[in-house]
């Protein structure tokens, strides 16, 4: 009996020496992986107002809120594919790369109000250094008339000099209201305090009615 408390005595010390020893050990990879456990249980929100001044016609505002968690991104929107039309949207989020970071978010929305239908569509961007390109479209399956199916397309390409401002080129294509040009260009330029953006654009800039667009963005 003599020996045997002593062996117990040190089984138990190694036995408590290797859980300590784990415990102080954890992979690297695992605690990453936990720390991108917890960021997918955070919900992220956006809210975005683009209120559009057309020339020889309707002025409108055009809403978006946004809401993403993890791999899942939740969006409506008013306004975008026609006027008085509203669209609600599923989407999966992927992304990616370091030097190059990229993100993409493929989505499936529904159109109702004075245009129905069924939109498959696309969230995009592509930054490397103060270069991003950003895009977004989707493709609407008008039921009430499949002759007025179309496809919607709003891109940039910018360049952030500073964390507060950008400037750079943008593109759309848009059915809300009436243009002589498919494709509509323009320039932008933009700043951003926190949570906060202002972002002012001018398409068709070389025509004597110009169309501008404010937009007001919040992040929470």
């Amino acid at each position: 009996m003599s020996h045997v408390r002593p062996l117990a005595c040190l089984a138990m010390a190694i036995v408590l020496m290797s859980k300590a020893a784990f415990a102080q050990n954890v992979p690297i990879s695992a605690a990453t992986t936990t720390a991108a456990e917890a960021d997918d249980k955070v919900w992220s929100f956006a809210a975005s107002a683009y209120t559009y001044f057309v020339p020889d016609d309707s002025n409108y505002v055009q809403p978006t809120f946004t809401a993403d968690r993890g791999w899942l991104h939740l969006e409506a929107r008013y306004n975008y594919e026609a006027l008085d039309t509203g669209s609600a949207w599923v989407g999966y989020n992927f992304s990616g790369g370091e030097k190059l970071a990229w993100e993409i978010t493929p989505m499936i929305g529904g159109v109702f109000g004075d245009t129905t239908g069924i939109a498959p569509g696309y969230k995009g961007s592509l930054g490397w250094r103060k270069l991003e390109l950003y895009s977004e479209g989707e493709y609407v399956f008008d039921t009430g008339s499949t002759s007025d199916s179309f496809f919607y397309n709003w891109s940039e390409l910018t360049l952030a000099p500073t964390e507060w401002f950008r400037f750079g080129m943008v593109a759309q294509r848009t059915r809300v209201y009436k243009t002589d040009r498919d494709i509509q260009r323009g320039v932008l330029a933009g700043l951003s305090f926190k949570r906060v953006s202002l972002t002012g654009f001018v398409f068709n800039p070389d025509e004597d009615k110009p169309t501008f667009v404010v937009a007001v963005g919040l992040t929470f």
